[in-house]
């Protein structure tokens, strides 16, 4: 009996960096877009840093930005980038150590 392959969709990341990400010109957005700004401004460091084409956020992290709703997103977050071989990079809410 032979393990069974794993799907291509479950493929290991080839890098995988933490970083933080200021979110603070997502304050400067009219109120009712602050957290659609946050979210972009998350992709757009995503593309900058991991020299990526596409950007996933997991459902976990977008949980996390709209939990105080609209008006009221993080400052700054942590998060754990993964790249994959095709180019996608994957943003997941980094866990805290301590």
């Amino acid at each position: 009996m032979s393990a069974p392959e794993r799907p291509a969709e479950e493929e290991a990341p080839i890098e995988e960096r933490i970083y933080v990400v200021p979110l603070r010109r997502a304050w400067a957005a009219p109120r009712k877009k602050r957290v659609p700004r946050a979210v972009r401004l998350i992709k757009e460091f995503a593309r900058r840093h991991m020299k990526a084409e596409e950007v996933k956020i997991s459902p976990e992290l977008n949980e996390y930005l709209w939990s105080r709703g609209i008006e009221k997103p993080p400052r700054r977050m942590k998060v754990r980038m993964e790249k994959y071989e095709d180019g996608l990079v994957k943003v997941h809410l980094a866990e805290e150590e301590g």
